[in-house]
């Protein structure tokens, strides 16, 4: 074996390598499509609840849980909600710009990294939804209301449970990975 053979092996594997790293970028279409079936899923419901609701009326639903109609203008737990305005454009410059940092990032993820795409897929989906409210009405249409007693936790919707159960998937991924990264005995 001469020495131009070597290095054509060589850059043959390393193309390889690089080309498995990330996964191809049909695979991850189906994951770009539950993103997508989000959005839908949580705008038909804002829709039903800009119908069917008052704002400001619970319609109790189950013990401990009513639909509840509010609009939310600012971030998560109506942080920055009577800022003035301002914060339309700063919440969806911000959330355009992590949706645009997720989907580059799912495109990139490894195909074996499954439970961490479909993470990021569904924290996509909810950031999508709600920036799509936050740029066509200038606030976030939030309906789901849980409470007990007289404590109300924050109204919420689709896209923020989708980004929640993202988040959770996030931190699930990062133990297991942990767990599969330590070494026998090493416990």
């Amino acid at each position: 074996m001469n020495d131009h053979s070597v290095k054509a092996v060589s850059v043959k594997t390393v193309s390889a390598k690089a080309a498995s790293a990330s996964a191809p970028r049909w695979q991850s279409l189906p994951l770009f499509l539950l993103a997508a079936a989000l959005v839908v899923i949580d705008q038909v419901s804002k829709l039903l609840a800009n119908t069917q609701l008052n704002y400001g009326e619970p319609t109790p639903v189950l013990p401990s849980f009513d639909l509840l109609l509010m609009y939310n203008r600012g971030a998560a737990f109506s942080f920055l909600n009577d800022a003035g305005g301002w914060q339309r454009w700063i919440l969806s410059g911000i959330s355009l710009g992590v949706s645009l940092f997720l989907g580059l990032w799912l495109m990139r993820l490894p195909a074996q990294q499954k439970l961490l795409r479909w993470a990021v897929a569904v924290i996509l989906g909810g950031a999508l939804g709600n920036l799509y409210d936050r740029v066509a009405y200038g606030y976030v249409v939030d309906f789901i209301s849980l409470y007990w007693r007289d404590w109300r936790f924050a109204t919420f919707n689709i896209a923020d449970a989708a980004i929640s159960v993202g988040a959770a998937l996030l931190v699930l991924d990062v133990l297991l990975s942990r767990e599969r990264n330590v070494e026998p005995g090493a416990k």
